[in-house]
């Protein structure tokens, strides 16, 4: 069998598998800078390991031109040596330093490199003892932290939610503006002082129109706040300044325990951010997270 149809044939089968590990992200929790000569070019190099965000990826910036270790980039037909290049500029010798990060679970870092010249648009990782023992001591020293880009992945559930009624052409209302509210749902007293008073909300314009549409027959002003779009809130006072982006957080809560299963919570361990959204979103969202694999990103 030919190498073209061994692959071929280990593409199309079960054997190989791009789904993540289900573990966080890691980078570095310190700078890592070690300085030493290039095997092939004898020049000077220094090399500076610093934390990324989750999903950045491990790069390399020469120039401040952005190198990222992706198979994209790799040089062909480098005699001796891995080489990554982009427009025009070319890290060497990557090897070593790429197989202690990968090895050592550094999924994520920024990789800042600078050679003895100034003029040179090609730059070296030094060789040191010619084996990787030197980066992975230098990344065990530094340690791991869970790589974060403070949204998701995230290691407790919190919900940030923002509305913005001035933006929206069909319900200008000033007195409601442009509202954020974030909490870490922690425990009951967290959900049962900021959120759980918090309630429904109208304009007081849209009422007969809603009416019309068999709506809202048994609101009054006891069971919502209502806002007019020229006079403000016509039954105030509210129980907080943002109490309509308060009960925005109530609903998404409400709407994604619908993800629950077989006697499990609905919420997820996730910092779940929301804007300008309502029910249909809340709900395609659930849909999207039970009817796609995990690993796929969510755009909803």
């Amino acid at each position: 069998m030919s190498v073209a149809a061994a692959f071929k044939s280990l593409k199309s089968s079960a054997v190989l598998s791009w789904k993540p590990t289900g573990n966080l992200q890691k980078t570095v929790t310190n700078c890592i800078e070690r300085t030493g000569r290039g095997l092939h070019s004898g020049d000077i190099s220094t090399v500076r390991i610093l934390p990324a965000v989750a999903r950045a990826g491990r790069y390399f910036i020469f120039r401040s031109n952005i190198i990222r270790a992706s198979i994209d980039n790799v040089v062909r037909d480098t005699p001796l040596c891995t080489a990554l290049s982009r427009d025009g500029y070319s890290v060497r010798t990557v090897e070593h330093l790429l197989s202690a990060l990968e090895a050592c679970g550094v999924d994520n870092c920024r990789i800042e490199i600078d050679g003895s010249s100034n003029c040179d648009r090609s730059v070296e990782v030094p060789i040191f003892d010619g084996s990787a023992r030197e980066w992975m001591e230098a990344i065990n020293q530094s340690g791991l932290r869970v790589a974060t880009d403070n949204a998701i992945p995230y290691s407790k559930v919190c919900i940030t939610y923002g509305i913005d009624y001035p933006q929206q052409l069909l319900l200008q209302a000033p007195a409601i503006g442009c509202q954020w509210f974030s909490s870490s749902l922690l425990d009951e007293s967290i959900y049962s002082n900021s959120i759980a008073p918090s309630r429904t909300f109208c304009i007081y314009e849209e009422v007969e129109h809603m009416r019309s549409l068999g709506l809202i027959k048994g609101g009054s002003a006891e069971t919502a706040i209502v806002c007019s779009m020229s006079r403000g809130w016509v039954n105030p006072p509210l129980r907080y300044d943002n109490e309509p982006c308060r009960h925005k957080a109530l609903d998404l809560i409400g709407d994604i325990s619908l993800l629950a299963q077989e006697g499990n919570q609905g919420l997820l361990v996730a910092h779940i951010v929301a804007y300008k959204g309502g029910h249909s979103l809340h709900a395609e969202f659930v849909r999207r997270l039970v009817g796609n694999d995990v690993s796929q990103e969510l755009t909803a």
